[in-house]
């Protein structure tokens, strides 16, 4: 009776699916936080694997969620549901974290983050379809932006907690220990299995349309029956996400600038603290000046991001950079989600961010293996200039090349 009468209320003025689905990432954001994000450090202060392989686990790990994102948005379309693939890839992430603690060499990391990736790969695009279902058009940028924003905050959470445990467990230490990890990993399940049963109570199905009207709507051959606007924004999106490789290299070129374990995390605090408090008004703000400018925007900063990275020397610049880096996402994340929704029909929209998640991902493969070159090839700044440069170029062609 309860969650009848909290379904039928709605909350921040929208539909309770979103805050709903908003705890729901929050929560597998701490989660994810505590265990997934100092992987890099894993890998390179307990493991000693160099910054090709790095690059390698991220990109291929990022590469699999991709090719699943288009698979599950196209199979949530044509099934004409979302809910039951976003349980059963937040199931599958939930189940693949514990055995973190047992990693013990850069192919154990690579086979768990692999399988969490698999999770996150089946549940975003229904996921993000579901948010799209729950809106109308006039506050799209509005309900994605709150989503990102309480995910994000579940990023901050999930640091600021891992922050304590870091400094409990091993002080200020300059890296990472396999005692501290561990005890991230065990408490970092907790939050996963929460967000499962939140989403199997509190979310519901918002199609209106049967499966079998779906089904005769889109089949797999239908990802061609785009306008012309959405292949241009892929297109220029893989343009800028080859220069955009894993943020496995920001916490590593955070190290390199002579951050301890403990800065680096509460950098990453900071940095999604920024990231949360952005999201929600860029989302406010692409409703009223439209999503291309907003997102032209997001991408500016992050070029002068990038090259700050480049550039820097002094530790203060690290935080700087790591606050305006969250400023970035939360400027693009939510409101391109939003512009995904705008450039397609409603009955194909599981498909479309399939596509829109699987460029991405799959342009993220390539990408860090770039990077990785290029940091021991030549120096940890040149990846930084790299990604700067393409995103200028990602910025001319938004603005020239699809229309709003």
């Amino acid at each position: 009776m309860v969650y009848w009468i909290a379904m039928r209320r709605r909350v921040f003025g929208l539909n309770p699916n979103v805050f709903f689905l908003g705890i729901v990432s929050l929560l597998t954001d701490v989660s994810s936080e505590m265990i997934f994000t100092l992987v890099p450090l894993l890998l390179f202060n307990v493991l000693r694997i160099g910054t090709p392989i790095i690059g390698l686990i991220g990109g291929l790990t990022e590469g699999a969620d991709a090719l699943l994102r288009i698979f599950g948005g196209w199979l949530s379309d044509r099934i004409g549901k979302r809910k039951i693939l976003a349980v059963l890839g937040y199931g599958i992430s939930t189940i693949a974290k514990p055995f973190m603690y047992l990693a013990s060499s850069w192919g154990s990391v690579l086979a768990v983050r692999f399988g969490d990736r698999v999770g996150k790969g089946i549940r975003t695009s229904p996921r993000d379809a579901l948010v799209a279902d729950s809106v109308s058009a006039g506050e799209r940028g509005r309900g994605f932006g709150l989503h990102r924003a309480m995910d994000t905050f579940g990023a901050v959470l999930g640091l600021a907690i891992a922050a304590v445990i870091i400094y409990l467990v091993q002080g200020g230490e300059l890296t990472l220990n396999l005692e501290t990890y561990q005890w991230l990993v065990l408490v970092g399940v907790v939050p996963a299995v929460l967000a499962v049963l939140v989403l199997l109570f509190f979310v519901r199905e918002q199609r209106k349309t049967s499966s079998i009207d779906i089904g005769s709507q889109v089949g797999f051959k239908g990802v061609g029956g785009f306008d012309t606007r959405f292949k241009l924004f892929l297109a220029i999106m893989a343009v800028f996400t080859l220069g955009n490789s894993s943020d496995f290299f920001v916490i590593l070129r955070a190290q390199n600038l002579g951050s301890s374990v403990i800065y680096v995390v509460l950098m990453l605090v900071v940095f999604n603290f920024a990231y949360a408090a952005t999201s929600l008004p860029a989302g406010v703000l692409s409703d009223r000046l439209g999503r291309r400018r907003v997102i032209t925007l997001g991408w500016f900063i992050y070029a002068l991001v990038y090259l700050g990275f480049a550039v820097a020397s002094e530790l203060w610049q690290v935080w700087l950079l790591f606050a305006c880096y969250g400023v970035y996402y939360g400027t693009v994340e939510g409101v391109a989600r939003a512009f995904v929704a705008d450039l397609v029909p409603e009955e194909k929209r599981g498909t479309a961010y399939g596509l829109y998640h699987g460029v991405v991902g799959l342009t993220l493969l390539p990408a860090s293996l770039i990077a990785g070159w290029l940091w021991q090839a030549y120096s940890p700044a040149a990846p930084f200039y790299f990604g700067a440069g393409l995103a200028f170029i990602a910025m001319l062609g938004i603005m020239g090349l699809v229309r709003e």
